[in-house]
């Protein structure tokens, strides 16, 4: 079951990395011609940013031994279930923030770009 639920977070984790990356703004008035392919270089220069994903791997450890000190400290909890609940919360706070990012670096570029981006 932890194993199950173990590879259940990676496997969240990792759908979630290109999430911001795959952004599709909303402008405001009718795209140019060079907007695809504008976007497409927006969107990869927002995908190439790994250290995203560093610091969410990095918030999921700091989640995990965060579960594990308080799973101890209370003895009516499971350190390993803790720690895996944990790792869950920190792992899932890393990868909207680093979607966040990665959304607003989509519509940075696009803006210095020159498109109307309004959201």
């Amino acid at each position: 079951m932890k194993h199950t639920m173990t590879g259940l977070i990676f496997l969240a984790l990792a759908a979630c990395s290109d999430s911001g990356a795959n952004y599709r703004p909303i402008l405001d008035g009718a795209p140019t011609a060079a907007f695809q392919s504008d976007l497409s270089a927006c969107q990869m220069l927002a995908r190439n940013q790994k250290q995203f994903d560093q610091e969410t791997l990095g918030a999921t450890v700091l989640g995990a031994g965060a579960g594990a000190i308080l799973g101890d400290l209370d003895s009516d909890n499971d350190v390993i279930g803790s720690a895996l609940f944990g790792a869950l919360a920190g792992g899932v706070a890393g990868a909207v923030n680093a979607s966040d990012r990665r959304e607003a670096i989509v519509r940075e570029c696009l803006r210095g770009r020159g498109h109307p981006v309004v959201g």
